[in-house]
């Protein structure tokens, strides 16, 4: 018609990578990337990578508290830990870290950091003869692009999350779904509360990053019964 704008079409997002897809690519990145860009901002150096592991530690290590004791340490879970470059720094802080990863390529590096027990494993795979005072992934949950596989990982976290204690996934704090290429799908706050309300733990509060433009941040759920 004259005069009409004709309609702008969104573009579709494209096809999420298989479970399988996204294991190999993160093994990859691990192998070709050195320690902070191959589990942090694959588009920032490595000086501002630094900056930002620090920034995400120094907001952790605030969500986890000053409640550690030499004598009875605090039982972590960094779960996809990477090359363990946050769960060596909380073992330096005193606390009994234990990561896990699905890379063997990121845990074969992590092992030879100082503090830290590292274990191949997936987050809905996991087992522990202990219950942890703190469970956490950072950065991890919205790489995992399979429905039923998210939700079987954040249920298992949750399985492994004391009474008291705090599970602490990162995300956006958004009201629906965002998918972001072909491997990254942010939730909605909703879709994780929903779940974790189910197995006794009540979403606390929301600790942006705060980084530049990155809309991410910790949702803190504590486990009330």
């Amino acid at each position: 018609m004259t005069g009409a704008r004709s309609a702008e079409i969104a573009p579709s997002p494209p096809a999420l990578l298989s479970n399988e897809a996204v294991l190999q690519y993160w093994d990859a990145r691990h192998r070709s990337h050195g320690e902070l860009r191959s589990g942090g901002h694959i588009g920032l150096d490595e000086p501002t990578n630094e900056f930002f592991y620090r920034l995400r530690l120094g907001k952790l290590l605030e969500i986890i508290g000053d409640l550690n004791c030499v004598n009875e340490p605090m039982f972590l879970l960094d779960a996809g830990c990477g090359k363990g470059r946050i769960t060596a720094e909380l073992a330096a802080c005193g606390f009994c870290v234990e990561g896990i990863d699905s890379s063997e390529t990121a845990i074969e590096v992590a092992r030879s950091h100082a503090g830290g027990r590292y274990e191949v494993a997936s987050l809905a795979g996991w087992r522990s003869p202990l219950l942890y005072d703190v469970v956490f992934a950072v950065d991890v949950l919205f790489h995992v692009v399979d429905e039923a596989e998210w939700a079987a990982s954040v249920e298992n976290l949750a399985s492994l999350t004391r009474l008291g204690g705090k599970l602490v996934l990162s995300d956006e704090y958004r009201d629906e779904r965002r998918q972001a290429g072909d491997y990254i799908v942010h939730r909605p706050w909703q879709a994780y509360g929903g779940l974790l309300e189910r197995r006794g733990l009540t979403l606390a509060s929301f600790v942006p990053y705060g980084f530049r433009d990155n809309r991410v941040g910790f949702l803190v759920f504590r486990r009330t019964h």
